[in-house]
């Protein structure tokens, strides 16, 4: 009696989640990339949380199929007794799943600018440490849609401009978000149903950041008014950042003819638009290695002010005190950058 064969085994279908990852991850790269470049060589941040964990499960998906060359990165922050375990653990399902992997401990400690800008800080130059190391092209971060949302309405709540609204972009310098169209719903949908391990970082629910804040608000204002507050947010920073590039490019001829210098004669930014003169200024001080976190846009509108009221000739206006013992000095002809003010 012979016996007809059955059809074969079905795969596993994929969850749409996963699916979607998987495509933010080569839809990014190729965006980022050369049209001849193969198995280009990424370093994965990690953390362990939900976001993080399903953009390693995708990137090891396509280290093993070839698509890519994926090393994964667990920063240890050392902010909490259970990190170190947390970075172990991760880095052996890294490993696990076929992607080579290391942990970097950082000490943070609390600037001027807080705790978590302290941590990003140190976390950033680890990263970038290790691409070097590895000779990696690209740092893949797994900020998400949700992630975009926050920053901009924390944006919103400081009174930022369009630049601080722009948020994150897919990219900046060799740092590549790939998930930024996606929200965090589809992270942990995608962690679940492939059954990968998450940390939830008690830090996340910690009501003293003003992160986890903006996020409790967020939800709230999604059930009260019933809209998709999240991905409108995000499509506001999709359009500042587009105004915002036009005008740093427009502002770009100006601020390439101070930068560096220490003292401006005021015709050189005489007629430029507010819009302009604010980016210019910035990017100034900047180039003097003041840094960007240690004044904001008010700061900078404050000496744009200045700029447009000079003093009486040869006399000092206005003296604008900046962090790290520096002043702007602005007289009827002059804008003067000067270190030391203390002893002066």
């Amino acid at each position: 009696m012979s016996t007809a064969e059955g059809p074969p085994p079905r795969r596993p279908s994929l969850d749409p989640a996963s699916g979607a990852i998987r495509n933010c991850v080569r839809e990014a790269l190729a965006l980022v990339g050369q049209p001849s470049e193969q198995q280009p060589n990424v370093i994965v941040a990690v953390s362990g949380g939900a976001d993080s964990m399903a953009l390693l499960h995708a990137c090891a998906f396509l280290h093993r199929r070839g698509e890519l060359r994926a090393h994964a990165v667990t920063v240890d922050h050392g902010l909490q007794p259970s990190t170190a375990e947390v970075a172990r653990r991760v880095a052996a399902i890294a490993e696990s799943w076929g992607v080579p992997a290391e942990v970097a401990t950082v000490t943070v400690e609390a600037g001027a600018e807080g705790l978590e800008a302290a941590a990003r800080e140190a976390r950033y130059g680890v990263l970038e440490s290790t691409r070097a190391v590895h000779a990696a092209k690209w740092v893949l971060t797994a900020h998400t849609r949700s992630d975009q949302a926050e920053t901009v309405l924390l944006g919103l709540m400081r009174g930022s401009g369009t630049r601080s609204l722009a948020g994150m972009a897919p990219r900046t310098g060799t740092v590549v978000r790939p998930l930024l169209g996606i929200e965090r719903a589809s992270t942990v949908a995608s962690c679940r149903a492939q059954g990968v391990e998450v940390w939830n970082d008690p830090m996340n629910v910690d009501d003293s950041f003003a992160r986890v804040r903006a996020r409790s608000l967020l939800a709230s204002l999604e059930t009260d008014l019933g809209q998709p507050i999240t991905a409108n947010l995000a499509r506001t920073a999709e359009l500042c950042r587009a105004d915002a590039d036009c005008l740093d490019e427009l502002a770009e001829t100006s601020a390439a003819t101070i930068r560096g210098r220490t003292k401006v004669s005021l015709t050189e930014m005489a007629g430029l638009e507010d819009a302009i003169l604010s980016r210019v200024v910035r990017d100034w001080l900047i180039s003097l290695d003041v840094p960007a976190q240690s004044f904001g846009a008010a700061r900078v509108s404050e000496l744009c002010a200045l700029l447009r009221e000079p003093g009486a000739s040869g006399q000092a206006h206005a003296r604008l005190s900046l962090p790290g013992d520096t002043e702007v000095i602005v007289t009827e002809q002059s804008l003067i950058f000067r270190r030391d003010a203390k002893t002066v």
